[in-house]
This record gives C-alpha cells, sequence and structure tokens, in this order.
C-alpha cells in the first residue's frame, strides 16, 4: 500500500459564510470501526449554500441525539457540531486507502459514492449529514465509521459500490442526480394513513360517509376529529378502531383554530369555502394529505395554499368535484414518473438542476414523451440546447427551447418540472396546465410561502402536484445503474472543473450563479484553478482536446489527471 501523507489541502467552513481553504489540515489514521477514504472527485451544490449561510443554526449541523454510541462520537475526529469547523461537500466518489483493525464490511481499493443523508444518525430536529456535522468531500481524505454508514435498521450502506468502468466526475454526480431521479419514483400514498391522525371538517348540506371509501379497511386512523357545521352525521359514520373524537358546532372557525398546526395526516375537508380550506392548511403535517371533496359546489375564488409545504413538508392536495372521499386518493398517480405521451416542461431549465431534469427526461425512452426547456437566461438556454440536442436526437425525443420573456408555448402541457423557488410559478402551472397535469415542485420554495392558487381549476382537471426532498439509497442505486449501463450520462451536465485551489471560487460560483452546470472539484490536483469548459482550450488545450462536442467525458479527465 503506498504511503499515505501526514497533511491534507481542504476547504473548511469555520463560522457563517467564512470559507478557508487549509493546506495543512491532519490526515487521520483509521483504528477500530474507522475507515480512512480518498476524494476521487466531488460535486459543489446549492444544498452547500444553506449550510455555509447557517452554520451552526442548520439543523444538521447540530449534535447528534441517537442512532450512534456516543463512544464512537468520542473518538472521531471528523464529527464536528455546533461551531466546530466542518468540511462541507456531499456529491462524492470516494476510493478506501486505509480500515480500522475491526472493520469487517469495507476493504482497501474499494470505491463507493456517499448516500450523504444518515437518516437513523438523529439530530434534535434533523438527522446527521455526510457534509453537515460529519466532515464531508471538500478535503482529499476523509474518515468514516462503519458503524455510522451502515443503516441499523436494514443493514444497506450509506457507502454505494461503484466499479471502475466510468469516470470520477460521472459517479460522484450519482448523489445529485438522484435528488432528481426521487422525484420521479418516489411512491406517493393513495389513501387515509393508516394508524395516522384524520381531520374531517363538513360544510352543511355534505355528508361526509363517503370516509369510509378513503380509508384502508384493514389498519384505519389512529385518531379521528371531526367538525361538522350545523348539522349532524354521527350516525352515519362507522370507522374502524378507536379513538375517536367526534365534535359538532356551529362556529367552526373558533374549533379549527383551536387545532394544534401541522398535526394532521389527512384532512377530508367537505364543502367549498376558501376561507375554510385556508385556515386547514396550516393544520395539515408532514407529509399529510388535504383532500377537498367539493360535492358539486365551486370555491369560486383562488385559495392561498403551502407550496412551500408541498417540497420541503411532503404535504400533497387533491380533490373531487363529487362527494366521494374515497375517489380523489383513487387519481392519485402511483410516483411522479412521466407517462406515454408526456409534453414535459421543464421551468428554469437552464441551471444546473434544471439540465438534470432536461436530460434525464430525454433518457428515460418512454414512448412519445416530448421536452420543452425555458429559460429567461438566453445564454443559459442557448449552451443548453447545444449541449443536448445530440441526446434529443440520439432518443428520438423532441425537445424545444423557449425564452418566456419573448416567446410564448403554443401547447397545455402535461407535466411540469419547476427549478425555480417562485410560487407563481405553480400557479401558473395549475392555470394553464392540461387535464390531469403533474406539477413537480422540485425547487425548493422556502416552507413559508403560501400562493393562491386556483384550486377549482386544479381539482376540476384532475390536476397532482407534489414534491420531494433529498434522496434515498434506493434512488442512488437507480441512478448508479443508469449511469454503468450507460442510459444516463451525468457528465453533460458538468459546466466547470477546479482543484483544491479553485474550490472556495467554486462554491462561491454557486452562490451566485454564474455558471450554468455543475462543478466537480478533483481534491489530489491541490494547484487547479477553476475552469469553465468553454475556457478549457486556453488553459488546458490538451484536456480540451479530449473533450466530447465540448462535454466532459471519462477521456477528458484521464488526460487531467495524467498530467495534474
Amino acid at each position: 500500500m503506498t504511503a499515505l501523507p501526514a497533511m491534507q489541502h481542504a476547504v473548511q467552513l469555520v463560522g457563517p459564510d467564512q470559507l478557508e481553504l487549509n493546506t495543512n489540515k491532519a490526515v487521520p489514521t483509521p483504528t477500530g470501526k474507522q475507515i480512512l477514504a480518498t476524494i476521487e472527485a466531488t460535486g459543489l451544490c446549492f444544498s452547500d449554500l444553506k449550510l455555509l449561510k447557517q452554520f451552526n443554526g442548520h439543523v444538521r449541523k447540530s449534535e447528534v441525539v441517537g442512532g450512534v454510541e456516543p463512544q464512537v462520537l468520542d473518538h472521531l475526529p471528523s464529527y464536528c457540531p455546533g461551531e466546530q469547523p466542518t468540511v462541507p461537500g456531499h456529491e462524492c466518489v470516494c476510493r478506501i486507502v486505509a480500515v480500522g483493525e475491526d472493520v469487517e464490511r469495507h476493504e482497501v481499493g474499494q470505491r463507493y459514492i456517499v448516500q450523504a443523508d444518515w437518516r437513523d444518525v438523529l439530530t434534535a430536529e434533523s438527522n446527521g449529514a455526510f457534509g453537515y456535522n460529519f466532515e464531508g468531500a471538500l478535503q482529499q481524505y476523509v474518515l468514516l465509521d462503519e458503524r455510522i454508514v451502515i443503516e441499523p435498521s436494514t443493514g444497506e450502506k450509506y457507502l454505494i459500490a461503484v466499479g471502475d468502468e466510468r469516470s470520477a466526475s460521472s459517479v460522484a454526480l450519482v448523489e445529485p442526480w438522484a435528488c432528481v431521479e426521487s422525484s420521479y419514483v418516489s411512491p406517493e400514498r393513495n389513501t387515509v394513513k393508516p394508524r395516522g391522525r384524520l381531520l374531517v371538517v363538513a360544510e352543511a348540506g355534505h355528508d361526509p360517509a363517503s370516509i369510509d371509501a378513503a380509508i384502508n379497511t384493514a389498519e384505519g386512523p389512529e385518531e379521528i376529529v371531526a367538525i361538522y357545521v350545523n348539522h349532524d352525521h354521527r350516525e352515519t359514520l362507522s370507522f374502524p378502531g378507536e379513538g375517536m373524537s367526534l365534535t359538532q358546532t356551529d362556529d367552526p372557525d373558533d374549533e379549527i383554530a383551536a387545532l394544534p398546526e401541522e398535526t394532521f395526516d389527512d384532512i377530508i375537508y367537505f364543502g367549498a369555502n376558501g376561507d375554510r380550506i385556508e385556515a386547514l392548511n396550516d393544520k395539515l403535517g408532514r407529509g399529510g394529505i388535504m383532500n377537498v371533496v367539493l360535492g358539486g359546489e365551486m370555491i369560486g375564488r383562488p385559495v392561498e395554499i403551502g407550496v412551500g409545504r408541498v417540497h420541503y413538508g411532503l404535504t400533497r392536495w387533491i380533490g373531487t368535484t363529487g362527494k366521494d372521499a374515497g375517489a380523489s386518493y383513487r387519481a392519485v398517480p402511483p410516483t411522479g414518473e412521466l407517462r406515454e405521451s408526456e409534453r414535459v416542461v421543464v421551468v428554469g431549465a437552464g441551471g444546473p438542476m434544471g439540465q438534470m431534469h432536461t436530460i434525464r427526461n430525454l433518457s428515460t425512452g418512454i414512448e412519445g414523451v416530448s421536452v420543452t426547456a425555458t429559460d429567461f437566461d438566453q445564454p443559459r438556454l442557448d449552451a443548453l440546447a447545444e449541449k443536448v440536442a445530440p441526446l434529443a436526437k440520439a432518443n428520438n425525443c423532441p425537445l424545444t427551447t423557449l425564452n418566456p420573456k419573448t416567446d410564448n408555448a403554443d401547447e397545455a402541457f402535461t407535466y411540469y418540472a419547476i427549478m425555480a423557488p417562485v410560487g407563481s410559478l405553480v400557479a401558473q402551472a395549475v392555470a394553464e396546465g392540461h387535464d390531469e397535469a403533474i406539477i413537480n415542485i422540485f425547487a425548493g420554495i422556502p416552507a413559508t410561502v403560501k400562493q393562491a392558487i386556483d384550486l377549482d381549476r386544479y381539482i376540476t382537471r384532475g390536476m397532482f402536484m407534489f414534491g420531494t426532498s433529498g434522496s434515498r439509497i434506493e434512488d442512488m442505486i437507480i441512478v448508479r445503474d443508469k449511469v454503468e449501463a450507460g442510459q444516463l450520462n451525468t457528465d453533460l451536465s458538468v459546466d466547470a472543473i477546479c482543484g483544491m485551489a479553485g474550490a472556495v471560487e467554486g462554491i462561491r460560483a454557486v452562490d451566485n450563479r454564474t455558471l450554468a452546470g455543475k462543478i466537480v472539484v478533483y481534491p489530489q490536483l491541490q494547484d487547479l484553478p477553476l475552469i469553465p469548459l468553454e475556457e478549457l482550450p486556453k488553459h488546458r488545450p490538451d484536456v480540451a482536446g479530449k473533450l466530447h462536442n465540448g462535454c466532459w467525458c471519462r477521456e477528458a479527465e484521464e488526460e487531467l489527471l495524467k498530467r495534474g
């Protein structure tokens, strides 16, 4: 085994918005269950900026309170909660170079990508994460622990094996691409949550008896709260299980206001009172479903709903124009995946994540799909078109680019992938979308943001909006397999490269949105500055000559690493 250096280069976050390049950070020696890996490549992510700005205020920078024995953390120098400096970076590929004497499931030489979201390692309000309260990938070597990177509940590894056939950049970028993939493949719930909390509110003249059809008869909700306006339907209800609480009132506004915020897994509302719907919005818990049963009526005005929580809180809005509460659940799509003959629009396609969605949807192979990419930044739009046109042609998937400043779409889309964190874009999708349109709110609209939505049109047209945040181990495996099979070229999203010398500048470029695509850092190249691909011929003509149609590729990477 090659002798390891005593010191390394690392980017450290030492306080809010305080980044430092440390050229003299110690390389640790693994003991016991610890693992030392060298970082081959890492991508820079917009999510890193949240840590950059918040530092110890970020929920994933706080102390671990469960899921790991305290003595494990006491002897792990890469555990850095609170105000301790940390190393950001979570989109990476690494190779094990040394292991402690008690390591059982990892060996020197193995190559891995990292699922950064360690969901069994609990903090007070979230969970531990690679690149947050555990040092990440913007360094040449990282220390891990086998007792942390194996999920206790399943035995699965947060380190996911990859082969040597693909470039370091292409597999490092599996992590951000897995976040994209997750938004298409994550399963959606289509029944009242078993053992959950259900709130039923029924206006006068609306019979809530149909909620039986929305409940999983094998296991109903653990608790039911029912509020009726000016009438009594108690005798029509036949819920399974214990714990039902019924409230009849002529003044439901006070009853609703008194309910705890964000606690119900399902809210089924029978009626068309916009004020009531807006009040109920605040009672919907994380992962909750709001089901509006209009019963033949119309709301008659836009309704302010929490579009930010659709992404960050995984809330969902469904409804029916009829009287059957179960019909709304049955219409929920199984996932957010594209359907045959889908007419997709990627809103804000010129940025890094928009490029990924565009490339991903051009590569699905689903029959009849067409993709329209929109962006207000014409140079970014032109660059995207040049980059992905060969892919669209090869996959026989029609591609259109459109700048909303100068052009209007001449069709109603059936699928919206929204990259910009702007609530009005959701309202626009509802106003213009085709029947049964799916609206993928991928952008992280702040959780507190509400937006006036034409809920009548949304329900009448059978639309469905959803959001996801982050990725799971299974999402990364899906993308890894696509990359290794040659079905998905993640390198198409690369816009610039650098070594450690350019990493801080790269993070600032992400913050300032000065580059359209992904930035890949090669930590072993200590002195390489930040170089956009379009400037490679000037700085590194040897590497530029290996590009594929101007795009990053394994051959260019090999040339870069060969000469440093």
